[in-house]
């Protein structure tokens, strides 16, 4: 077998790979509406309990971001499909906890098994292409990877709100679930490739550097190398606007008497726009630099989601998740690719895990952060101005800290 780099040399095992990702991004999809409601109607916690609310995004986070720091580590060892396969296979009960579930926490438990599902899943799916294509393709592998993800994101969203609306909430979710996670294991198993040797084949000519352990990485890029920091810390901060999709948004739609569907269609807005946009601002970031993309990205999410409580209708919700979603678009696809930029190429992968890390365990941090403000004021618009001021703040330390020009690799 003649191995080659590139996005065209290697379309089909791309294509497969777009669909895995794709089938990932609707098992996350199918909780991101349909569980902040579920919460409500079926486990009686009202819109005041905002800690218990949170605590499925908090577990959801933590998991997901320890999976991301062990997914490249358990790839390099066990090959990227046997990862995969394998987080497919943990996915299985999810469905069948929603279904019978008789409290919360098993709400929290299955979101556990989709923060593991998710954590060595979608990082498989991204390290496999980034094997496959060339190393200037990194921003355009990126786009495509995350279009592929959050369409689905928003298609399931909006099919899950329709299905819970004829069958109702656990139904829906275990019919969805089911058919998903079917389709991405058998997928998995028979369509996918090893991507391995394309992988060993990038480090030909590349000088052996010393080798460096998880913690000492784990070190350099969380604190003493001040462009990674930079860059993780806004993986970090960029949940905060995520979690309020995911946990706030919801419910804010529901107190203004919205249904499930419409709140469903506007957030879907969001992730619609932020999928496809990615199809620009990813190869785009390889043109003009990832810099501008990020910043621009951070404060537009954060003045989009400042906008939300002060207006009233539907129109201006639908479009302001539009804005957020382009400022999501910018700097979410450029961020995975400026630390791939910033990183040796013989640690580029570990060093990617642990931005992955700090990135979802943003989503813990975010959850609990905005969870407790809520639940401390009692009022829904707090939130809102915590993740604004966050994501403000956060585009200006990027700003200062990370170089103009990008090193290629």
């Amino acid at each position: 077998m003649t191995i080659r780099h590139g996005i065209s040399e290697n379309k089909l095992q791309i294509i497969l790979q777009l669909i895995q990702v794709f089938l990932v991004g609707l098992t996350i999809g199918m909780t991101r509406t349909v569980i902040p409601g579920l919460a409500d109607t079926e486990f009686g916690l009202g819109s005041q309990q905002f800690l218990l609310l949170t605590s499925f995004v908090v577990v959801f986070g933590v998991v997901k971001a320890i999976m991301n720091l062990l997914a490249g580590k358990l790839s390099d060892t066990y090959g990227r499909k046997r990862v995969l396969v394998t987080g497919w296979v943990v996915a299985i009960p999810i469905p069948l906890m929603i279904l019978y579930a008789p409290s919360w926490n098993w709400i929290v438990a299955a979101t556990l098994l989709l923060g593991v599902n998710q954590g060595l899943c979608w990082s498989m799916t991204i390290n496999s292409k980034l094997d496959l294509a060339r190393l200037n393709q990194k921003g355009l592998v990126n786009g495509i990877n995350e279009f592929s993800g959050y369409a689905a994101v928003a298609i399931a969203g909006v099919i899950t709100a329709y299905i819970v609306d004829f069958l109702g909430a656990r139904q829906g979710l275990f019919i969805f679930g089911v058919v998903v996670i079917f389709l991405g294991l058998i997928s998995s198993i028979f369509s996918i490739k090893e991507t391995m040797p394309w992988a060993k084949l990038h480090q030909v000519g590349v000088t052996p550097a010393t080798h460096q352990s998880l913690g000492k990485l784990f070190i350099q890029a969380s604190w003493h190398d001040k462009v990674l920091l930079s860059l993780n810390q806004a993986g970090l901060v960029e949940k905060f606007t995520d979690a309020m999709v995911w946990i706030f948004l919801p419910v804010f739609f529901l107190s203004k008497n919205l249904t499930l569907i419409e709140g469903s269609a506007i957030v879907s807005v969001y992730a619609v726009v932020w999928g496809g946009s990615q199809l620009i601002t990813g190869p785009l970031s390889d043109k003009i630099g990832r810099k501008v993309l990020i910043v621009g990205g951070m404060w537009i999410c954060g003045l989009g989601l400042l906008s939300i409580p002060y207006t009233n209708n539907i129109f201006l919700w639908t479009l302001e998740a539009g804005v957020i979603g382009t400022g999501m678009a910018m700097l979410y696809p450029t961020l995975g690719a400026a630390v791939a930029d910033f990183a040796p190429v013989e640690s580029r992968g570990t060093l990617l895990g642990i931005y992955r890390f700090w990135r979802d365990f943003g989503y813990a941090v975010s959850a609990l952060t905005l969870g407790m403000v809520a639940q401390m004021t009692q009022v829904l618009i707090a939130p809102f101005l915590l993740a604004s001021t966050a994501m403000i703040l956060s585009g200006l330390y990027v700003l200062i800290a990370l170089p103009s020009t990008q090193i290629q690799k």
